[in-house]
């Protein structure tokens, strides 16, 4: 199994944070936790939550891959359809689909924990 290099992924998010001209502040308040945290995580000198993880991932609208491993992959046409089912509205997909990927990310954890 691949170690998390905590302050590159830190670093990933902090370049993402920038591009979108975004002070710690700004990103911060979109995720719901303070400043000091988010400095905390960009310098890879703390571990986060899922739940903070995925929020910053929404925040950024980048995906998981890149900032843990820095791959970006392009989604297959059946996972983005799993993903966003065309049958829901705009608003209620995301929700969705912040949902259920914390519930499946929950579950992998569960599992690397048992082995």
């Amino acid at each position: 199994m691949r170690e998390l290099d905590y302050s590159m992924m830190g670093g990933r998010i902090r370049q993402l944070r920038k591009a979108k001209g975004w002070s710690q502040e700004v990103l911060a308040k979109k995720c719901g936790i303070s400043m000091s945290f988010l400095g905390h995580i960009e310098r890879g000198s703390r571990i986060m939550s899922l739940e903070t993880f995925m929020a910053i991932c929404l925040a950024l609208d980048a995906d998981a891959g890149e900032l843990l491993w820095g791959e970006l992959r392009q989604p297959s046409d059946a996972l983005l359809e799993l993903w966003h089912p065309s049958e829901q509205a705009p608003d209620k997909k995301r929700t969705d689909s912040y949902s259920m990927y914390v519930k499946i990310m929950k579950s992998v954890a569960e599992i690397m924990n048992e082995a």
